[in-house]
């Protein structure tokens, strides 16, 4: 695995930061939430960021489902108050029982 730039790390902090601050928010909001993880290939960032809200449940995604919208601008506000734009904020955050593991 080739080693991350200087610029890389950085995109990694970022998103990491990001993505633990929404990860506490929706433990507390959304019921059966268990954890917040993402992929990112950082030669296409913000692009090809992409943020999953694991669910314990089929169930829990479903009753969660109204709240997608809310999470998404929460993603692509934070982005943008560090300075990171994301064309379709719609991409980038998906609710998903699927785990980092699958």
């Amino acid at each position: 695995m080739k080693k991350l730039s200087a610029v890389q790390l950085k995109q990694q902090a970022l998103v990491l930061d990001i993505a633990n601050t929404l990860e506490a928010q929706g433990r507390d909001e959304l019921e059966g939430m268990l954890q917040c993880w993402f992929d990112v290939q950082y030669h296409q960032f913000p692009g090809s960021l992409l943020l999953r809200f694991q669910f314990d449940t089929e169930e829990a995604v479903l009753r969660a489902e109204p709240e997608l919208k809310k999470w998404q601008r929460r993603l692509s506000s934070a982005l943008l108050k560090k300075g990171v734009v994301l064309k379709d904020m719609r991409r980038h955050l998906i609710f998903t029982t699927d785990s980092p593991e699958e």
